[in-house]
């Protein structure tokens, strides 16, 4: 997706199936009445996996978030690291990336806030892993009443 001349624009995409795949190992989980793997992340209601496909890796340089929310409420965007492949592996904490994303719209506003620092940290880092992955994983929490098909969010890179 072209955000401009010079510029690639990656939207974030809900994967459902993952996401479900997810909530049915914590019902699995629930129905044997049996313990997560030590150090497992079991998916909690308000969160939802989300994807990054990047259509190019190498000689990116983060340049911004853009994200917009239909309604007031947080989205806490969480990177994993290229250690996890969803297909082979469950979620483990070890694997969520730090520093995380968070973006938030006060009642009465149409402007997205952001904790700016830690926002361009993540982005740089995501530019980073982008060399080596062609698809990056995000864990998003949604809360204040926030849904995932009220969020609108990518990653712009100079290319």
């Amino acid at each position: 997706m072209a955000a401009g001349a010079g510029t690639l624009e990656l939207p974030f995409t809900c994967d459902e199936q993952l996401t479900r795949r997810m909530r049915l190992r914590f019902q699995s989980l629930q129905q044997r009445n049996v313990r997560a793997q030590d150090g497992e992340r079991l998916l909690r209601p308000n969160e939802h996996i989300f994807r990054v496909d990047f259509i190019q890796q190498h000689q990116l340089r983060f340049l911004r978030w853009d994200v917009q929310l239909e309604r007031p409420g947080k989205v806490t965007v969480t990177g994993t690291s290229q250690l996890w492949t969803p297909d082979l592996t469950h979620l483990m904490n070890r694997q969520l990336l730090e520093p995380v994303g968070i973006f938030w719209k006060k009642p009465g506003t149409e402007e997205v806030l952001c904790n700016e620092a830690d926002a361009q940290e993540f982005g740089e880092r995501i530019a980073e892993l982008a060399q080596i992955r062609k698809v990056m994983y995000f864990l998003l929490t949604f809360t204040g009443g926030l849904e995932p098909a009220q969020l609108k969010g990518s990653i712009v890179f100079k290319a």
